[in-house]
């Protein structure tokens, strides 16, 4: 009886963080393998503290209870009750699968997609009733319309995108700012309003907070916006040339100079589009990746987004299967476009950051219509791959 009072006892006595940790260790050597996949980090309340992702998973999750105390891992691991973790395919399914659970559980440790998005920019249009474009450094779901980008440059798309706001008088007052419009008179007390911003004044915005214009005519604004950010409508470069002639047959060569120079602002903007959707274009393929243990993957991967995604096929039927997929995925058409629905942007960055750290992948891929032409082999076997087995540096975790 005293020995089974004594067993109660110990169950019941809460373990030390030195004996978690030495548990989540044992675990970890027990019974993770060497393989690619995804982990994570949970609190005693269940909560994911940190999602990670490793070539080799056990070399990985270990590194952790090696870290100094002032190191990240260290924190990760004190933080922590309990890890987990799932094997994928490959490493590319591994960096897929980080990504997914990051956005699923965004873990407050993380860096959510700081290390590619630090570098980009994107145009954002608000959802408002007068929306308004915005240069943010990074993109999620939240109040945008629709994001266009990324790009290079932050200064220099700010200073771009105040001379669109300027040329075809849109707002760019804060986000709460009240809209009255035109054809809402019953809105005012008096009306029409007094002006109380000076773009409005000075004739830079068409100022839909005061009765300036109607909902219609400010979304046709929009609309001409929208069309040049689509690399369809090049309506903000002809105002102001036109703008720029006018100055100049009146002698003005100053007005005419600072006109040049905005113009030339908007045209490295429309630069950059054609670039990115160039870049947007060569990410259309179909990636082959061999994976462990022969599971090896068909990645559907149009404008640098992930459509679908098959094992190899290993039978007549599976191969059709995978045919139809490849029309359904890249025979509709798109249109040539810089927007970027907000959920895809993570995605898009991190395929091009892939291809860019590992240029050598892109000789798994293969043009649609050539895969169509000719699919793989019932017997791929990719160890004839002369890539598979190359040592290929993991990003860092």
């Amino acid at each position: 009886m005293r020995r089974l009072s004594k067993v109660k006892k110990l169950l019941l006595t809460p373990k030390t963080p030195d004996e978690i940790v030495a548990d989540m260790r044992a675990h970890v050597r027990a019974s993770a393998k060497d393989r690619p996949g995804v982990y994570r980090w949970l609190s005693p309340e269940g909560e994911v503290v940190y999602v990670g992702k490793s070539k080799r998973l056990r070399t990985r999750l270990l590194s952790y209870f090696r870290c100094g105390s002032e190191e990240k891992g260290s924190r990760i691991v004190r933080e922590a009750t309990r890890v987990e973790w799932e094997y994928t395919p490959s490493e590319f399914a591994a960096l897929l699968e980080e990504l997914r659970l990051i956005k699923r559980f965004r873990p407050r440790l993380n860096v959510a997609m700081k290390r590619d998005a630090r570098h980009f920019c994107f145009i954002k249009l608000t959802r408002s009733p007068a929306p308004k474009l915005l240069v943010v450094r990074g993109a999620g779901a939240d109040d945008a319309q629709i994001y266009y980008g990324p790009f290079h440059g932050a200064q220099r798309v700010s200073e771009a995108v105040r001379e669109l706001n300027d040329a075809l008088g849109l707002r760019d007052c804060r986000l709460d700012q009240p809209m009255h419009f035109a054809d809402q008179p019953e809105l005012f007390q008096i009306f029409p309003r007094t002006p109380g911003c000076i773009r409005h004044e000075i004739r830079k915005c068409l100022g839909p907070c005061v009765g300036g214009c109607t909902a219609r005519e400010y979304d046709e604004r929009v609309a001409l916006v929208r069309g040049f950010l689509d690399g369809a409508d090049d309506a903000p470069m002809a105002l102001l040339r036109g703008e720029m002639q006018q100055a100049s047959d009146q002698l003005d060569f100053e007005r005419a100079a600072v006109l040049r120079d905005k113009l030339h602002r908007l045209e490295g903007l429309r630069e950059q589009f054609i670039r990115f959707r160039f870049a947007v274009e060569t990410l259309s393929f179909i990636y082959t990746v061999p994976g462990h243990d022969g599971e090896d993957r068909c990645y559907l991967i149009r404008r640098g987004r992930v459509r679908g995604e098959y094992a190899m096929p290993r039978s007549e039927a599976d191969r059709m299967r995978l045919l139809e997929m490849v029309e359904d995925v890249f025979n509709p058409a798109e249109r040539d476009s810089a927007q970027v629905p907000s959920h895809e942007v993570d995605e898009l960055l991190l395929l091009s950051s892939w291809f860019r750290r590992f240029p050598a992948e892109l000789a798994r891929s293969r043009q649609a219509a050539d895969f169509v032409a000719a699919p793989p082999a019932l017997d791929y076997d990719p160890s004839s791959d002369p890539l598979f087995g190359e040592a290929v540096a993991s990003p860092a975790a």
